[in-house]
């Protein structure tokens, strides 16, 4: 079965509630989404109230999965650049798609639904996210159609002795 997309859903404790489970397990099943395994919700509820503040302030929006019993099973934040030179580009943060959901195809449909909604935004040129290297992410970026356009080696340190690249990809719209 397909998931359900909701681009700006009402934000509600179940909603907060849900994306702060998914987000936990996407981390601790091995998903480079900002933590380092173990996690628990509480430890992600910090980061998800600073994504809920910028949807407040009309910075954010998010695009939400839902699966068929409308748990929260998916997310893609979409963020406006503040740059005044920038204003022509959106960040994706926080992909994640529920680990007992992956390999279904369901992660290239929230990619296409977030490219969609990108695509229906006044003045959004193109969409560009980046991605903790070293764990085979390009590849799938790639194949959503996304072209890796810089990397800076080490800049992400994920334990003491553990580096990684921080890879840069864009989807131009055009």
């Amino acid at each position: 079965m397909s998931l359900r997309f909701v681009l700006d859903p009402a934000v509600t404790p179940e909603l907060r509630d849900g994306v702060c489970a998914l987000w936990a397990d996407v981390t601790n099943a091995g998903g480079a989404v900002g933590f380092v395994p173990p996690v628990t919700a509480d430890d992600v509820r910090p980061e998800l109230l600073k994504h809920l503040l910028a949807m407040e302030q009309g910075r954010t929006r998010l695009l939400a999965a839902y699966d068929e019993e409308g748990a929260v099973a998916g997310t893609v934040f979409m963020s406006f650049n503040t740059h005044r030179l920038k204003r022509h580009w959106l960040w994706l943060y926080t992909v994640m798609v529920s680990p007992s959901r992956q390999g279904r195809g369901e992660g290239r449909e929230l990619m296409a639904a977030a490219e969609e909604a990108a695509r229906g935004m006044d003045g959004i040129e193109a969409v560009h996210l980046t991605l903790r290297g070293g764990l085979g992410l390009e590849r799938f970026y790639a194949s959503c159609g996304y072209k890796e356009v810089g990397r800076i080696p080490g800049a992400l340190k994920v334990s003491d002795d553990d580096y990684r690249d921080e890879v840069v990809m864009l989807l131009p719209l055009h």
